[in-house]
């Protein structure tokens, strides 16, 4: 994923991108086996179906606060997820032009945990007294950018973050990584026959020696059978937390995602599922991670 231009929305997608494959060494990992095996010529040939981020569900942050900066370049946003389960509130937005990806936009319902991770999630969070978005200039790709990768609150203690890994693994990559890019993900059925099928492209990452989510199945498959989706298990990264004390945690990972078209139709399937981003959430866990 790269853009060539430099309209705002290119270049602060363009500076996440950079950021991100950075930080998950699987990106360039499985992009140079594909360029290796002749599959595409560089990044930039690569599609990409979605980023997606996560956020808190508090006033001045969340979701009503993040789609503001996709609204403002031209996103529509489109259906609404409920993870009940997992506290969890979605929505995806379609982008302005086929040459950017989906966004999808979680937020946990911080109103919805114990009474303890509100009162720790609070503790950080609780100094945010107005949108911080409002302050940006939406026109400068340069401040979104900044803003993205700018720690809105203080790092957390390591009790503090085992204490919510306890009970929301969300709210703990949350609390750590902030609003940091989670995922993108690589569009397989744009890619040549021999791994343009889930099947053909989860073996080829795994013959990487790269790990993939195995919860609920390597690959999530929509009601329709239209949207198929795998994604690798989060790469570990040695975390500082305030006090300096250092623990390996969950960061990023990379998502894979098949469309097919709609029967009667020339139109790929659209949107997302449920029960498919449910388990694709747990690349973060623990119980993957291990």
């Amino acid at each position: 994923m790269k853009f060539t231009d430099q309209n705002p929305l290119s270049y602060f997608l363009n500076e996440l991108f950079s950021r991100y494959r950075k930080a998950v060494p699987a990106v360039d990992t499985i992009t140079n086996a594909l360029i290796e095996h002749q599959v595409v010529g560089s990044q930039q040939e690569i599609v990409n179906d979605h980023v997606a981020f996560r956020t808190l569900g508090l006033p001045y942050l969340g979701i009503g606060s993040f789609e503001k900066i996709f609204l403002r370049h031209g996103y529509k946003k489109m259906e609404q997820y409920h993870f009940e389960e997992k506290k969890l509130n979605a929505w995806w937005y379609a982008p302005p032009a086929p040459v950017y990806p989906r966004v999808f936009l979680s937020e946990l319902l911080v109103g919805e945990l114990s009474s303890n991770a509100q009162e720790i999630i609070n503790g950080y969070t609780s100094h945010i007294q107005k949108d911080p978005v409002d302050e940006l200039d939406l026109n400068s790709g340069e401040q979104i950018a900044e803003y993205l990768h700018r720690p809105l609150w203080d790092l957390p203690t390591k009790k503090d973050y085992e204490t919510l890994l306890g009970e929301s693994e969300y709210a703990a990559w949350v609390i750590y990584n902030r609003y940091y890019l989670n995922h993108y993900t690589i569009s397989v059925h744009t890619l040549k026959p021999g791994f343009s099928k889930l099947e053909q492209f989860n073996a080829f990452v795994e013959g990487l020696g790269i790990k993939l989510n195995d919860a609920g199945g390597k690959i999530k498959t929509s009601g329709d059978g239209l949207l198929r989706q795998s994604a690798t298990v989060a790469n570990m990264v040695k975390a500082v937390f305030a006090g300096g004390e250092q623990k390996e945690i969950a960061g990023s990972y990379v998502e894979f995602a098949e469309r097919s078209i709609i029967p009667g139709t020339e139109r790929y399937r659209d949107g997302f599922e449920t029960s498919n981003a449910d388990k694709i959430f747990e690349s973060t866990y623990t119980s993957q991670i291990k």
